[in-house]
């Protein structure tokens, strides 16, 4: 296979196959991030990154098992399950957010679905943050159609619903919904004209073969995702994974490596968003530098993600000020 046909200068193709996404992976390092940067620079603006802040506005008590999670019912981390925000709140949240330069504001509520009766508060949050000129991204768990269409007339950007790992590492992550059970959410998202926002995680003592498989089932998708979010667990203990990889420490995803598959996946969806997220706060500057220069173009700032620490505004202003990278917002919606 001619890798440097296959990759072009970044033409959108969703007929990847596992042998080319892994061939892409074995690339030597500095080759394969010059391919990255080459389709990173074909598609968008070099030195730009997208700041996007996360707020969680349900907080803990969900009844999934996802083995990385401290919201997780199941997980025993002093976690208390936390009533869905009000909607003032939020967007005073949200407000603050956008006057610290963000431009996307997602929400994420610690549940396997929305009920009904949350969703006219749901609407209330996503009209009044794009009210602010901000892009919204929301993730809530899986969705029905109706939902969806709910979200879609009220003016919802993007929807996040990742599906984590590759189809057969799956099982060893979730059990309480199947990869299936994902990939409806998507249909149900797009269908109703709302973009994808859609990724997972590394780090959590998987194989290469599963990152290749991971990227493989993203990139064969339909449509790509317009943002791919990726990952570096967070191990929380009291959740599986968390303590799993408290005592196989060897198990956890080494930087380069971690580099590697945020370069694949500005490849092999050229035209997607990717967002360096959970993890940050322990990377060396030079690892995220690496990063971007692999193609991530998007990060989310603030001093914490849903209930994991994250990296900081000034610590990141003082990296993006060191690189000569500056914040990308988008044109905003509407007068704020």
């Amino acid at each position: 296979m001619n890798i440097h046909a296959s990759i072009g200068t970044g033409g959108l193709r969703t007929d990847w196959t596992r042998d080319e996404i892994a061939a892409l992976f074995d690339l030597p390092f500095a080759d394969l991030m010059l391919e990255a940067q080459t389709v990173h620079r074909a598609n968008f603006a070099a030195n730009e990154v997208q700041l996007s802040t996360l707020l969680s506005i349900k907080t803990g008590g969900c009844p999934e098992d996802c083995g990385y999670c401290s919201q997780s019912a199941s997980a025993e981390t002093g976690l208390k399950a936390e009533k869905l925000m009000d909607v003032e709140s939020v967007l005073a949240e949200a407000r603050a957010a956008r006057d610290a330069g963000s431009g996307r504001f997602c929400m994420g509520a610690a549940w396997r679905s929305p009920k009904d009766r949350d969703m006219p508060a749901i609407v209330e949050m996503v009209k009044g943050v794009r009210d602010m000129g901000m892009e919204t991204c929301m993730t809530l768990g899986m969705l029905s159609a109706d939902q969806s269409r709910q979200l879609a007339e009220a003016g919802l950007d993007y929807y996040n619903h990742n599906i984590d790992t590759s189809p057969e590492n799956y099982a060893n992550v979730i059990t309480t919904r199947t990869f299936a059970d994902r990939i409806d959410t998507l249909e149900n998202v797009r269908a109703a004209g709302i973009n994808v926002c859609c990724g997972g995680i590394v780090g959590m003592g998987e194989t290469r073969s599963d990152r290749v498989g991971f990227l493989h089932a993203l990139a064969t998708l339909p449509h790509h995702p317009e943002s791919v979010p990726i990952n570096a667990l967070v191990p929380v203990k009291g959740t599986v994974l968390g303590d799993m990889l408290a005592d196989t420490p060897l198990a956890k995803i080494d930087e380069i490596e971690f580099v590697r598959t945020v370069a694949v996946a500005r490849i092999v969806m050229p035209h997607s968003m990717v967002r360096l997220s959970a993890g940050r706060e322990s990377m060396s500057d030079s690892a995220q530098a690496l990063c971007f220069m692999a193609g991530a173009n998007s990060i989310f700032t603030g001093d914490r993600l849903l209930t994991t620490p994250n990296a900081g505004d000034s610590k990141d202003a003082a990296l993006f000020a060191r690189l000569g990278v500056k914040a990308a917002r988008p044109e905003l919606l509407a007068d704020a």
